[in-house]
């Protein structure tokens, strides 16, 4: 299937650059700029607006106002889901799935009856950009909050999305949702959260795009040199900041969550699959088994999505029927670690129904038919 132009795996636009993914000067070596061969470079989110308690960019927090487009294919519309789920902001904020599947119009309502979004009315979620700005230069891509009423995109920003849900709309948390981002320990937070992005996040695409083996090398050596780095810090302790759920473990859970299925093979990252690392795949089971994240996960659209989309990687368009799941529902205890999920408050409820994870994507299913 063709793969939407100067767009990636999630939507995100990127391009062949001399500069690094987080914008420092690259220098190229082994001769990859005598062939023309540049390193992948993630852009940045175009629409930048924020949804605010004060409404300072125009968009106050206002409940049913606003609905949040993902895919449950992309790494970085996971982490809104996850989100939103956690702090109970499914009511406030209702949620639009698309295809995993995109055609040269990107991302596509044709999950839903009439190949129609039933709350925004279009078919397309390129219409919600066209909205916002006519003839839009950049990718299409998700998560995107957009303005029912007018039918706008609002914001595209995946980094500062979830920060604002965590801090903006908390008068609309649940009782009891966890607080993601406790001031105290924001600065470690950060730190943590740039090393994720850098080297595993974006390290992923780094070496599944590359077009030139030094600059796949140096991805690959910076992803499992971060996994190494996260896996010593998580041994004696059970959530990357402080003893609770945070923004980091979401952000790091949506890579490891597709690490075997995807990343290990798809994109070239085979130093160790996610199950041989004792401390990361416990991390990352307990993680899948804490209400709010493995029930958003997909991974039959997590599939579908890389190994159908990615034409330039896998022409033949062939999904692989493994691994087994049945992995992430063994035990992990990593309660011994001590730790509170949630700190002072309480799980989320169950999921709403019709936002449930079909059989097909779920664990339950080991091997899932195509």
């Amino acid at each position: 299937m063709p793969h939407p132009t100067d767009s990636n795996t999630d939507g995100h636009t990127y391009g062949h650059t001399d500069s690094t993914t987080d914008g420092t000067p690259h220098a190229t070596p082994d001769g990859n700029e005598a062939y023309g061969k540049k390193p992948f470079k993630r852009s940045k989110s175009h629409f930048a607006d924020r949804v605010t308690a004060d409404g300072r960019d125009g968009w106050p927090v206002e409940a049913g106002r606003y609905r949040l487009v993902v895919s449950r294919a992309c790494p970085w519309a996971s982490r809104a889901v996850i989100s939103r789920r956690l702090l109970g902001l499914e009511d406030a904020i209702s949620l639009a799935l698309t295809d995993p599947l995109q055609d040269d119009r990107s991302w596509r309502f044709t999950l839903d009856p009439d190949g129609r979004d039933p709350v925004l009315g279009i078919r397309f979620l390129s219409e919600a950009y066209d909205a916002r700005e006519k003839d839009y230069p950049g990718g299409v891509s998700v998560p995107a909050l957009v303005d029912i009423p007018s039918g706008q995109l609002v914001t595209n920003d995946y980094q500062q999305l979830t920060l604002d849900f965590a801090t903006e709309w908390t008068a609309l948390h649940r009782p009891g949702a966890p607080d993601l981002y406790p001031e105290p320990l924001r600065e470690e937070i950060d730190v943590v959260m740039a090393g994720v992005y850098r080297d595993v996040n974006n390290g992923v695409y780094r070496a599944g795009f590359a077009t030139g083996q030094s600059d796949y090398e140096a991805a690959f050596h910076d992803l499992f040199r971060r996994l190494d780095l996260l896996s010593e810090r998580l041994s004696d302790q059970r959530y990357l900041v402080g003893d609770t759920l945070t923004e980091a473990d979401i952000r790091l859970f949506t890579t490891l969550v597709r690490f075997d299925s995807v990343y290990h093979g798809h994109f070239k990252c085979n130093q160790f699959k996610l199950a041989e690392d004792p401390v990361l795949w416990a991390y990352a089971k307990d993680l899948f088994q804490t209400p709010g994240f493995g029930d958003t996960v997909d991974f039959h659209h997590i599939k579908q999505h890389y190994y159908q989309v990615h034409t330039g990687i896998n022409p033949t368009g062939i999904v692989p029927i493994g691994p087994d799941l049945s992995g992430w529902l063994t035990p992990h205890y990593r309660e011994e670690l001590g730790g509170r999920p949630f700190g002072d408050g309480t799980p989320p409820g169950p999921v709403p129904r019709a936002e449930e994870v079909p059989p097909s994507g779920r664990p339950e299913s080991l091997l899932t038919g195509y």
